[in-house]
């Protein structure tokens, strides 16, 4: 009993001196779509976006990171400044739900234990897994029509700037583009179904689709006070 115990004690304690913090928390802002339809601004929030976030903080430098996005995204070709675009006068809307994972990494220590203010700009990459509508235009003057539901791999290129409030307390603010394997999301490249010849497809079918968040992240800590000194 007594070298069972031991060996209680000692997991124990090695879990304790590995103890991390971890937050969780609230993304809200707005998206953007950049692709075949519609402008082509790379930061123009139009839709609404908002999800959930957490993150285990391995060091003062770094975390990983896992959160789920819902973005509305669209499109309208009349506001774009391309005169074709304008000539042709698509419009669609969609929405994307994602799954991301990565590492999320600080240009300076952030240490939320030593009584003073922190702030820091950070960045932030990994894998992304979206789900949407799978598009497609009939024909020109004809409406978008919705005929399956198709998914994409994309990969998350986060830049932002987050400050604690507190000690308890985290609140950020970033930018973040999704580059998607796909060109589907705004109906100009069907890949699924009956709609997948050439006749449905048009515009750049090089260039793949992207969509933005901008917004904000609020997160509370909880975990007892890391060690860093152990990564």
């Amino acid at each position: 009993m007594k070298y069972l115990a031991t060996i209680v004690l000692v997991v124990i304690g090695t879990f304790s001196a590995f103890s991390q913090t971890y937050e969780v928390g609230a993304m809200l802002g707005g998206s953007n779509f950049i692709g075949d339809v519609g402008r082509t601004n790379y930061i123009a929030p139009n839709d609404l976006a908002f999800g959930g976030i957490f993150k285990w903080n391995r060091s003062a430098r770094h975390s990983f990171r896992g959160s789920v996005l819902i973005a509305n995204i669209s499109g309208d070709d009349s506001e774009s400044n391309d005169e074709r675009r304008q000539q042709r006068g698509y419009t669609f809307e969609n929405t994307v739900t994602e799954i991301s994972l990565g590492l999320e990494y600080t240009f300076w220590e952030f240490n939320m234990y030593n009584g003073k203010p922190a702030s820091t700009p950070y960045l932030y990459t990994g894998l992304t897994y979206s789900w949407f509508d799978a598009l497609y235009y009939p024909g020109e003057g004809t409406e978008i029509q919705s005929y399956d539901g198709d998914s994409a791999v994309a990969i998350p290129m986060v830049v932002g700037y987050k400050a604690t409030l507190g000690r308890r307390f985290v609140v950020g603010f970033e930018i973040g583009a999704r580059y998607t394997f796909s060109d589907a999301l705004d109906g100009s490249y069907p890949s699924k179904g009956q709609p997948s010849t050439e006749a449905f497809r048009f515009g750049n079918t090089n260039s793949d689709d992207w969509y933005v968040f901008t917004g904000i992240t609020f997160t509370v800590t909880f975990g007892r006070k890391p060690c860093y000194c152990n990564f």
